[in-house]
């Protein structure tokens, strides 16, 4: 997981062309999404310490175990969640440069996790847990589809894409940015 590198302060690829994902990762809309993200982390270790607390107390040891486990995932999950965003973050305030953001990229390992297996007995936890499990679940595919874009390599993607249709790069890109939830 590469940032892509960018010539001087007008944010543009070697080639001339601006990245998408670049660009938004400044704007607005990405400011509206890292203070989605931070309350998400805030709300969840509030949950956690808190009601989530007092609720797993009063699981049955089955459940404990289940509730223990999500637990952590979440908690892993929505931790790099956040170290990503307040590294795009530090980059974009020149808080850090693109090499210190690269060094510090290879811990936040950010994956595809699909439908994962849920922990036995995962149906009979509080809600409130399940709906911070299943809305950080979310949360992860929209920054894993804004990291892709980001990380968008045009060389690399030329190469890939139909090379009879001068325009399926674009189309591709624009895919991306519809498919990604309002990220």
């Amino acid at each position: 997981m590469g940032l892509k590198r960018v010539a001087s302060n007008s944010r543009e690829n070697l080639d001339g062309a601006i990245s998408f994902g670049e660009k938004y990762v400044e704007s607005d809309s990405f400011k509206n999404v890292f203070r989605e993200g931070m309350a998400l982390v805030e709300e969840a270790a509030g949950y956690l310490e808190g009601v989530g607390r007092t609720e797993a107390k009063k699981l049955q040891p089955e459940l404990s175990f289940a509730y223990a486990t999500e637990s952590m995932r979440l908690t892993t999950r929505l931790m790099q969640l956040a170290s990503w965003l307040l590294i795009r973050r530090a980059v974009n305030e020149g808080e850090m440069t693109m090499e210190q953001a690269e060094e510090e990229e290879h811990k936040v390992k950010l994956q595809a996790i699909g439908s994962l297996a849920r922990a036995k007995g995962y149906d009979d936890l509080p809600v409130s847990m399940k709906d911070l499990v299943e809305r950080s679940l979310r949360f992860y595919d929209r920054i894993l589809k804004l990291d892709r874009m980001i990380r968008d390599n045009p060389e690399e993607e030329k190469e890939e894409t139909d090379s009879n249709n001068p325009l399926s790069h674009h189309i591709g890109r624009l895919k991306a940015a519809f498919e990604s939830d309002d990220c």
